[in-house]
């Protein structure tokens, strides 16, 4: 930004960390969130593959009795879900803002992402529960037919993974669905395990001991995603954002005095706005350069914190008087 627009707004001269018009960006030219079109087809490859697949796992483990490979098609039930819950999200967050939603759908994602660690959870709490139970009397299980299940699972499981892996997973509803996955495929792992235990040794408390190998997975999957997704509904700032640091980077711009009502969230994934009030020089809007002030203010927010949606009142020292609540 040129000198002479800061020398002619009153107040001291102070050399800004964003100097230079040349450095404002175009507003809105980079995207946030997530393409829809470019996970749809790898989301659909993933659910059909996963569907065909529950209704054969579901019919052997019932007819082998293996908990493990029953709680595996309870578990690759709720993957099937979280696919179909992923696509209907994708669709609903096109949808563009109108009405009263504003910010349009986008948030449909976080619920989504949300809503697959609470299946995550639930399920692995049911299957805690009955594992428990078959380790003090553990039942017969036929491991050859479930050997043979679990290996065709792991093979269509690395299929799917690495499917949706392809998708773009800073969505968090697709890392959500991704998560499910990988955790399935860890469970196929622990389940073959399990068949080959009790074909080699007779031992049938293996079966238990693989569904618990299982829950954990599905707590530990649960609860990373379950804190993702509470942050961004509870509009907590992005992880690794302090707001210090953009309050030190806003003041290091001339003519900055003061900056308060600072609110940093996520729309949805690496989709981040600001809002905040700046007491800037009274002399920058008698001399008409607020706009340029403005400018320089979000190309700072936009280099240093990928900030591209802000949302910036500025006034004068005086207005603090009119204002009802500062924080």
């Amino acid at each position: 930004m040129s000198d002479d627009l800061w020398d002619s707004c009153s107040g001291p001269d102070i050399t800004p960390v964003c100097d230079a018009a040349s450095a404002v960006p175009e507003r809105h030219a980079h995207s946030h969130g997530v393409r829809p079109g470019a996970n749809v087809r790898w989301l659909w490859l993933g659910l059909g593959l996963l569907t065909a697949y529950l209704v054969a796992e579901v019919v052997v483990a019932l007819l082998s009795r293996s908990l493990a490979l029953l709680s595996d098609a309870g578990h690759l039930l709720t993957d099937v879900g979280s696919l179909a819950v992923a696509l209907w999200a994708i669709r609903l967050a096109a949808r563009p803002a109108r009405g009263a939603m504003t910010y349009g759908w986008k948030r449909a994602e976080i619920l989504s992402a949300a809503g697959n660690a609470a299946t995550l959870l639930v399920v692995g709490l049911i299957v805690l529960i009955e594992a428990v139970r078959r380790l003090v009397h553990p039942p017969h299980v036929d491991a050859a037919p479930v050997l043979i299940t679990a290996l065709v699972g792991i093979g269509v499981n690395i299929v799917v993974a690495w499917a949706v892996a392809r998708a773009d997973r800073s969505s968090l509803n697709v890392e959500g669905a991704y998560q499910h996955i990988l955790t399935d495929l860890f469970g196929f792992l622990a389940t073959a395990a399990a068949a080959v235990v009790i074909l080699a040794t007779g031992w049938q408390r293996a079966d238990a001991v693989a569904s618990l190998v299982l829950v954990v997975l599905m707590f530990r999957s649960g609860l990373t995603l379950a804190r993702q997704s509470s942050r961004i509904l509870l509009e907590a700032a992005p992880p690794g954002v302090r707001i210090s640091d953009i309050r030190e980077h806003l003041l290091r711009v001339d003519h900055v005095r003061d900056v308060h009502d600072l609110h940093v969230w996520t729309v949805t994934s690496d989709d981040h706005a600001l809002s905040a009030h700046v007491v800037v020089d009274e002399g920058c809007f008698a001399d008409s350069h607020a706009p340029q002030l403005l400018d320089a203010l979000q190309a700072c927010l936009h280099e240093h914190f990928d900030i591209g949606h802000s949302s910036l009142q500025l006034e004068p020292p005086t207005h603090a008087a009119h204002e009802t609540a500062i924080h």
